[in-house]
């Protein structure tokens, strides 16, 4: 695991000096950090790499994760479908399910750290052991909640408005609260082994061994197989341009532990692909970071048509590995990819077939769009970046005063 000195090359001395003084500021303050799953999605992969950082820095830091059954997890997927728009909403059963899960958690939880720092909507309802600690918590949404479902989110809301503060990845996602909000973007670690440089040696070696050709271009979309990503628009999308470009479309994804639609995704996305030799389906581990890296640094085009998105964090692995981006207009994606500047977005099924087939023809274009891409990312959405937001969060809520400003 890298230390904060290795940093420097990338970000600067600077960038290092500035985080030790804020964590100094904390005085030593203790952080819990609690979310639903240990491995799979980027809430996991942030907290992994974060977690010995802040600690290095003199803020203790340690990481819990909520237990639940399959019947929570289905609850909680209906939950995160409806934050995202979903007009379905939820019986009262489900609800008791749902907040019975957070009852027997609390039994086993010791959550008395100066900060408790809870992640999405399967652990909210924590916030009930607030009254007896006497601490502060945050409530951090890493999900597209522009237009949540009214339902659901007013039942969450009662239990968010206890909170200290509410943390979104976006301006479009905040919402009318009781309590401050600050924007906080997420960040990928650029030393991680989903990130960091690569020999062209290992990544031919990686994609030998997953039995991926390298005799046409290809088109790599990385994300876990939820309609939300829309993996079978990508299919028709690819499908478009067969005619007119040769090309192999490449569809990586996984399950998280918390999402139990994942199968049943994956059935629509191969019977979508059908008999095609060059549509390749990958169901990777969430461990793969290596594999991924390799695939990602061997593409030639990185696509995200996703339909709903809080972020969108394989969008800045590709920007980071200076890749040509092509993303849904949708969530917190556009404060990554500025259209025609480091990336493009797109609308449909059609606009996405239209800008792979212009930047396959004009690699030329789609290689500037990488540099801009990666530069973007370095300034913006590097885990430094994401530390120093969180210092500067936390000395907030410990100076409560119209000299802090929030992010």
């Amino acid at each position: 695991m890298p230390v904060l000195d290795d940093y420097e090359p990338i970000v600067g001395a600077q960038v290092l000096d500035e985080l030790r003084l804020l964590a100094k500021g904390l005085g030593r303050k203790k952080v819990v950090h609690v979310n639903s799953t240990a491995v799979g999605g980027g809430v996991a992969e942030i907290l992994n790499r974060m977690t010995p950082l802040l600690n290095e820095l003199g803020v203790e830091t340690r990481w819990e994760v909520i237990k639940g059954g399959e019947s929570f997890y289905a609850v909680t997927k209906k939950i995160h479908n409806a934050l995202h728009g979903d007009p379905q909403g939820l019986q009262e059963k489900e609800y008791q399910e749902f907040l019975g899960v957070q009852e027997e958690n609390l039994k086993n939880m010791d959550l008395r750290e100066d900060i408790v720092f809870i992640h999405d909507p399967q652990p909210v309802g924590l916030i009930r052991r607030k009254k007896d600690a006497g601490n502060r918590w945050l409530w951090r949404c890493h999900v597209d909640v522009s237009n949540p479902n009214p339902g659901v989110w007013n039942f969450l809301r009662t239990y968010v408005e206890q909170y200290d503060k509410a943390v979104f990845s976006a301006p479009v996602f905040s919402q009318k609260l009781s309590i401050p909000q600050a924007m906080i973007c997420p960040s990928i670690d650029p030393l991680s082994e989903k990130n960091r440089e690569m020999t062209k040696s290992e990544i031919d070696g990686i994609l030998e061994r997953l039995k991926i050709p390298l005799d046409k271009p290809i088109i790599t979309q990385v994300s876990r197989f939820d309609r939300l990503k829309d993996p079978v628009g990508v299919i028709q999308a690819f499908k478009r341009i067969q005619k007119y470009q040769e090309a192999r479309l490449l569809l990586v994804g996984g399950t998280a532990d918390d999402d139990p639609e994942g199968a049943q995704v994956l059935l629509e996305v191969k019977e979508a692909a059908g008999n095609d030799p060059d549509i390749l389906i990958l169901l990777l581990p969430p461990t793969s970071h290596l594999e991924i890296n390799a695939i990602q640094r061997a593409s030639t085009l990185i696509l995200q048509k996703s339909l709903k998105e809080g972020f969108g964090l394989t969008i800045t692995e590709a920007l980071w590995k200076a890749k040509p981006v092509i993303a849904g207009a949708v969530g917190g994606i556009p404060l990554q990819v500025a259209h025609k500047y480091s990336g493009i977005l797109t609308h449909s099924v059609e606009g996405t077939a239209y800008w792979l087939k212009q930047l396959l023809q004009n690699p030329r274009y789609a290689k500037k769009l990488g540099e801009n891409g990666r530069e973007h990312a370095r300034q913006n959405f590097l885990l430094t970046r994401h530390i120093r937001d969180y210092l500067l969060l936390f000395l907030s809520l410990r100076y409560p005063s119209q000299y802090v400003v929030d992010l």
